[in-house]
């Protein structure tokens, strides 16, 4: 799938990052829309069909973990890549990841081709 014809939703609960990674993907060709927390993504997946999820893990309302859970609960987000981005580095915290199942995790702060090539590899 061309980053053209992938649809994504990126869920970060700060304002400058979720700009940033939204710009990056944008810039990249991707179609993008934001939510700041897993309610409000929750809502955006219910009415949207999306190709990939990327995800902070530490937020207000619903965090990341509850959000994988959510989506892998459901037919549609069954197997759609979910990428978490996120400031956790613990190998606890990947591990948890992993298993609720994300299919990639970067670290923040992210590198912009770093991004790019990891939403390249989840789509292929």
């Amino acid at each position: 799938m061309a980053a053209e014809d992938c649809r994504v939703l990126v869920v970060e609960d700060s304002y400058y990052m979720r700009k940033l990674i939204a710009t990056t993907l944008t810039k990249a060709g991707y179609q993008v829309q934001s939510a700041e927390d897993g309610v409000e993504a929750l809502k955006i997946c219910q009415n949207h069909n999306l190709d990939a999820i990327v995800t902070d893990i530490h937020m207000p309302n619903m965090d990341g973990y509850t959000l994988i859970m959510e989506l892998r609960q459901t037919q549609y987000f069954r197997h759609k890549p979910i990428l978490v981005l996120t400031s956790e580095t613990s190998k606890e915290s990947h591990k948890q990841g992993k298993h609720l199942g994300a299919t990639g995790w970067i670290t923040k702060p992210f590198d912009a081709d770093k991004l790019l090539n990891a939403m390249q590899q989840i789509r292929d």
